[in-house]
């Protein structure tokens, strides 16, 4: 498949304008395939993030290909280097950390570094990989995604984030927490201002001793007299 898209010119082997033409293309539709899935679950880097990611790091390859022929001691791998390394920039502008310490951002971030490797297979010329790395990150982010959420549902370890009001408890806290076999390992106590008053929350950390839905351990410390708003934080 590979040779069917380079035709020398010249006799020197230069790429040709359908080789290049197609590699954009193919990359364009790498990237669409994995932006569109960002794009629905409503995240910053979606469908025209991943196509440039995908469309820039294929034409740096073909852009080190031409050279390495105009030159041919340059080494081949030079660019491709420089796109792996650099393209952390713009993936660590997608993580954040909320005011619930809840880091978001890590799939797409993985997501761009991902597409950039596809970029660089398919300016390289290795469509077979990159064929058989967009379906299995697309299956990853479509499929796996489920499984993914339903194993850290059901751990043994939670993080929760809990906003309350002047009528909270620590002691119902620990009561609720003791009547529910479960430990604290670790809280952080903070102070937030809303336009209509001041609530104290807290970050904790919570071991169960057996496993159970973590639905059943967010509804009970809802439940809790005092408590504006709880989230396991992810």
């Amino acid at each position: 498949m590979t040779n069917h898209f380079f035709e020398p010119l010249g006799g020197n082997g230069d790429l040709s304008l359908a080789a290049i033409t197609f590699r954009v293309f193919f990359a364009l539709c790498v990237g669409g395939v994995l932006g569109i899935e960002r794009g629905l679950r409503n995240r910053p880097a979606g469908f025209m993030t991943y196509m440039l990611v995908t469309i820039g790091s294929t034409i740096f390859m073909l852009t080190n290909q031409y050279i390495q022929q105009m030159a041919p001691n340059v080494d081949m791998t030079r660019f491709g280097a420089q796109v792996i390394s650099g393209i952390g920039f713009l993936g660590a502008g997608t993580i954040i950390v909320t005011r619930q310490n809840e880091v978001r951002g890590l799939t797409t971030a993985a997501g761009l570094w991902v597409a950039a490797s596809l970029g660089l297979a398919i300016g390289a010329g290795f469509y077979e990989g990159a064929v058989v790395g967009t379906s299995f990150v697309a299956f990853a982010l479509v499929v796996l995604k489920k499984f993914d959420r339903y194993i850290k549902r059901h751990s043994k370890n939670m993080e929760i984030y809990l906003e309350y009001n002047a009528a909270f408890s620590l002691r119902a806290l620990t009561d609720f927490i003791k009547k529910e076999e479960c430990e604290v390992t670790e809280m952080q106590r903070d102070k937030i201002t809303t336009l209509n008053k001041e609530l104290g929350s807290l970050t904790f950390l919570l071991h169960l001793e057996r496993r159970r839905d973590h639905m059943q351990i967010l509804n009970g410390l809802d439940a809790l007299e005092g408590v504006e708003y709880v989230k396991e934080i992810a």
